[in-house]
């Protein structure tokens, strides 16, 4: 019963893609289910039809039989509890039986049949010891399977362990399926993986064959990139997928509207709890996203946006001119944009520092859907600067009454030449060796757009 349910949520999965079995089954990566089986004595308790430990025999014996001709899948098992019995207490009492190969399902059922109920509770150590069952590989999904009717009963934290070993990316998060086990203990096994509770013989079959076939199958997705009006009309842009849990970047995706106008989609695994970054400008963020296994996901992102562009009017000494954006009223430079070429953001308002000398600064530029807003640099003069000697100097812009210094010229030369915006300014010098303030130079001079004019300091 369960291998026909098994092979019909396995075609249901593939029809609703948009690959052909040929292709998922040539793309689909390696699986290694790791089942970790409770062994202890209070598996011996009677559960409906029989005991805990007869009928976690007959269901695990029934779905490995299922998966044992599917290509891009490898079991293996573990069992603890199993071989001491209590008293005394062996918290060590846990033992990989039969270990990851091809075409080992017939062992694997052959050692459930014998299994006997005897020992003690050591998940947390079972867990640990688990990170060298799987072969190294480095494209591999690895899932361990825990079925249990019971806590902790060796003072071992299977939390941390879990944690750790997913952290480490030696294995995706655990499932976990308990066995008639009481409310009252179900954050101990929410912390070690994704938990399901059985509380009869169906139910334990029905979960079953869920984490199965999360297991199995990756799923799809779609990420819509929405603009103000809600249409995901949005696009070209990086995506980042990591995992919630152990921050590891998992996946870089560039969003792309495919050839029906509609964003493309991707096939990915439904076990991680993804957190997504899309890197517009400012970046904009969902965590905390679990997918559906087996049908296809659609996950909405606003992230409206405009466009920012700095125009030159083709002025050649502008050619590697950049500015800077920032976010109106915040310090931290958000992006140094090169001028004469336009750049999305998100809708809001914005500073720019374009770095011309002067440098312009304009403040509280709104960037508005799908419009760009455009600013018109003037064309900047030539100054020349020559002296006799090397000194010190600097140039200032005259606003009112008041100095603003805008540039410090190089002590060392006697001849240098600055791209400046047109207005009036004012060259203050002295030369280096001069050993009087009388010698200093005070001249005043104006910038015309595409003008030039040589200064003589001293």
């Amino acid at each position: 019963m369960i291998k026909n349910i098994f092979f019909l949520l396995i075609l249901s999965f593939l029809s609703n893609t948009t690959f052909s079995q040929e292709e998922e089954a040539k793309d689909l990566p390696l699986t290694r289910i790791l089942f970790v089986l409770d062994g202890s004595q209070s598996m011996l308790g009677r559960w409906e039809t029989g005991t805990k430990m007869n009928v976690a025999q007959e269901l695990l014996t029934e779905m490995v039989d299922s998966l044992k001709d599917l290509e891009h899948i490898e079991m293996a098992l573990r069992v603890y509890g199993h071989q001491k019995p209590v008293p005394p207490q062996d918290c060590s009492d846990t033992k990989l039986e039969v270990e990851f190969s091809k075409n080992n399902a017939k062992k694997i059922i052959s050692e459930l049949q014998s299994i006997r109920p005897k020992g003690t509770t050591p998940i947390a150590h079972s867990l640990e010891l688990s990170a060298n069952d799987f072969p190294d590989c480095d494209d591999c999904r690895n899932i361990i399977i825990l079925i249990t009717d019971g806590i902790e009963s060796c003072n071992g934290d299977p939390c941390a362990v879990s944690r750790q070993l997913q952290k480490k990316g030696i294995i995706l998060k655990p499932f976990v399926i308990g066995i008639g086990i009481s409310e009252d203990f179900q954050d101990s096994f929410e912390c070690i993986g994704r938990f399901y509770n059985a509380s009869n013989e169906n139910r334990f079959k029905e979960v079953l064959e869920v984490v199965i076939s999360q297991a199995l199958n990756t799923t799809t997705l779609q990420i819509n990139i929405n603009n103000q009006w809600g249409k995901p009309t949005e696009s070209n842009v990086n995506m980042t997928f990591s995992d919630n849990f152990t921050h590891e970047i998992l996946h870089n995706f560039i969003h792309t509207i495919n050839s029906k106008g509609n964003p493309d989609t991707l096939r990915f695994d439904p076990i991680p709890t993804y957190d997504i970054q899309v890197h517009t400008l400012p970046p904009a963020f969902k965590d905390s996203i679990v997918l559906t296994p087996g049908i296809h996901n659609t996950i909405i992102i606003d992230a409206p946006q405009g466009s920012l562009v700095v125009n030159t009017n083709n002025s050649p000494q502008y050619n590697d001119l950049k500015f800077i954006v920032r976010e109106s009223g915040k310090q931290q430079t958000l992006n140094l944009q090169s001028v004469n070429f336009d750049e999305k953001y998100l809708t809001g308002n914005y500073d720019i520092e374009i770095l011309t000398i002067p440098r312009m600064i304009i403040e509280n530029i709104e960037i508005e859907q799908s419009k760009t807003f455009t600013i018109q640099i003037p064309t900047p003069g030539l100054v020349t600067f020559t002296s006799a000697a090397p000194g010190y100097g600097a140039v200032y812009k005259e606003e009112g009454n008041k100095l603003v210094w805008i540039y410090g010229l190089n002590k060392k030369l006697m001849y240098q030449t600055i791209v400046m915006q047109p207005g009036s300014y004012r060259v203050i010098s002295r030369p280096k060796n001069a050993k009087e303030s009388v010698f200093t130079s005070n001249i005043k001079f104006t910038v015309v757009s595409g003008g030039a004019q040589k200064i003589v300091l001293y």
